[in-house]
């Protein structure tokens, strides 16, 4: 697969970290998305886990922080319908953002890589701004 450093698929980790801190890779990574710089990639299953996190009463994040995150993930995110998969997960959620990164030919961004496979378009959110910096 081809990867295009143009869009991106992250993982609800990344949302959760630039909601709680606007320092950080997850940050600078979401900034990039609302700036436009990045595609951003997501499918109906991917919207419900971002909204059901951000909803857990431990994370305190706002509700209308929470609603205008998921809001502007669908404003300017682009909706995919992937193919399932065969490979196995050890956690059967993170199998949407693998093959919604597949079906997208982007890259999914991540902060566990241990629960996905180690495909070449699976990075950390470090490993994905240095391919970024590499390419601007």
């Amino acid at each position: 697969m081809s990867l295009s450093i143009k869009g991106a698929v992250v993982d609800t980790n990344i949302i959760v970290s630039s909601a709680l801190s606007s320092k950080g890779n997850p940050a600078k990574i979401m900034n990039l998305i609302s700036d436009n710089k990045i595609q951003l990639f997501y499918c109906s299953e991917i919207l419900d886990e971002y909204t059901r996190v951000l909803a857990y009463e431990k994370l305190n994040i706002i509700p209308q922080t929470q609603r205008n995150i998921i809001k502007a993930i669908e404003d300017i995110g682009i909706l995919v319908e992937p193919t399932m998969s065969n490979i196995s997960f050890s956690d059967e959620s993170d199998r949407v953002f693998y093959d919604t990164a597949r079906a997208s030919k982007t890259i999914l961004i991540t902060g566990n890589l241990k629960h996905y496979p180690t495909d070449e378009f699976i990075k950390t959110p470090a490993e994905f701004l240095t391919m970024y910096k590499n390419t601007i």
